[in-house]
């Protein structure tokens, strides 16, 4: 805890406070609170309508096995890690997105064959002992990745 003294009034009149604040870090969501930095996530982005993509299928591949499975949830994320920091690492992975199913179970009229069926997103871990955050931005014509935080 950082503590922080901020005064009311003048201070003839009015003593001292103390605010014990937590330290200033990363905005920690369910999961990362029990797991503080390691472990592999995602995030999918559907840009063609300016929301977070609920229901995507992906899969976590390495050395060509799958290794697990999740489908997006209200706000585009898994519900819980793909991968904990006991279950990383390090090596080459690959996430495979069934975007043409969620882009067709929206409604969107999509050319046959689709542009985009399944977005594969090759990707390594160096370090098993950092986060890694994989996010997807698609639409049904271009897609885009980084390493996020």
């Amino acid at each position: 805890m950082i503590a922080y003294q901020a005064r009311m009034g003048d201070a003839a009149s009015q003593g001292a406070m103390t605010l014990q604040l937590p330290p200033a870090g990363p905005i920690l969501h369910g999961w990362q609170t029990r797991n503080l930095m390691s472990g592999l996530t995602t995030h999918v982005l559907d840009t063609m309508h300016g929301r977070p993509a609920a229901g995507v299928a992906l899969r976590l591949l390495r050395d060509g096995h799958a290794v697990a499975a999740a489908v997006t949830n209200a706000d585009g994320r898994c519900d819980a890690p793909l991968l904990t920091g006991e279950e990383m690492n390090a090596g080459a992975y690959r996430l495979e997105f069934d975007v043409g199913a969620y882009f067709r179970d929206l409604g969107v009229d999509l050319p046959d064959p689709a542009f985009l069926e399944t977005v594969i997103i090759d990707f390594g871990v160096a370090d098993p002992a950092a986060h890694y955050h994989v996010p997807l931005l698609v639409s049904p014509f271009a897609y885009s990745t980084y390493r996020g935080s």
